[in-house]
């Protein structure tokens, strides 16, 4: 039985929020599962601080535009998905705190990665994902924004370490895992303890999946840029890991390899701090 029973999914005024809903319907239909939408934004009052100075009949139209790009979300929200399976809730304020907050109540969370043109995606804070993912505690699926359409997550590549992070994300994978066509276990030697092979696989065929198991010696060069060449290598529909990090929600520094995979994706990456 899958113990993938709620997901939250993050849905804003971009065309990318119709990929984030398709995927979260397929996986609330394979996993019978319900699934909540919850369209969370920066207000155009907090995005455009400056329209203010000029004059206060700004306030209307940044309300306008508020309402447009609510309007915008609802309307794909009911051309993409069905209401019986992707509820739909409506937050206000701070997306980070408002998705964190709902966060708490799901068993995974489908959000999206920031556009390579950072001046285009404005309805969220650039650390919008890692900010969540630290301040929830929850696991996450990230698509690209380069997704034009949902992945069926049929051959997926753990990226593995012995940390609570990488033990994190498997766990939460698992429900996917077993479903999973191909499941590829890769292990980084960056100079630290070996990651047990044995261990890792023997958990994994505990749950009924059946992994293979590959050992690579990190590269002078980025380990992040290493992994997705291997998951490119692997045609790898989902890529698993740990997600690295320190400090606070809004000043917390990733990791090389975190910092890399969320920039740079182009498969979804399921994630777990």
């Amino acid at each position: 039985m899958s113990t993938l029973k709620s997901l939250l999914v993050h849905v804003d005024a971009s065309p990318q929020a119709a990929v984030r809903l398709q995927l979260a319907e397929q996986l609330a239909l394979a996993h019978g599962a319900q699934a909540t939408a919850i369209y969370a934004v920066v207000s155009a009052l907090l995005r455009y601080p400056m329209a203010m100075a000029a004059g206060g009949d700004m306030a209307p139209m940044l309300a306008e535009v508020d309402q447009q790009r609510l309007e915008a979300a609802r309307k794909r929200y009911a051309e993409t998905v069905k209401p019986a399976h992707v509820a739909w809730l409506e937050c206000s304020g701070q997306p980070i705190a408002d998705v964190a907050q709902q966060a708490f109540y799901a068993d995974l969370l489908v959000l999206g990665q920031r556009g390579a043109d950072e001046n285009r995606d404005v309805d969220v804070p650039a650390d919008f994902v890692s900010s969540v993912l630290i301040a929830s505690g929850r696991p996450a699926i990230v698509l690209p924004h380069i997704a034009t359409t949902p992945a069926k997550l049929e051959r997926v590549l753990i990226a593995w370490k012995p940390t609570r992070e990488s033990a994190r994300a498997v766990t939460a994978a698992l429900p996917i895992l077993q479903q999973a066509r191909k499941v590829t276990v890769a292990s980084f030697d960056e100079g630290e303890e070996a990651a047990a092979e044995a261990g890792i696989l023997g958990y994994l065929r505990q749950h009924g999946v059946q992994a293979t198991f590959k050992r690579a010696v990190a590269s002078k060069a980025e380990v992040g840029e290493q992994l997705l060449s291997l998951a490119a290598d692997e045609q790898a529909d989902l890529l698993v890991m740990g997600c690295y990090g320190h400090g606070r929600a809004r000043e917390w520094v990733l990791g090389g390899a975190s910092r890399t995979v969320i920039a740079s994706m182009t498969i979804p990456v399921l994630m777990s701090h």
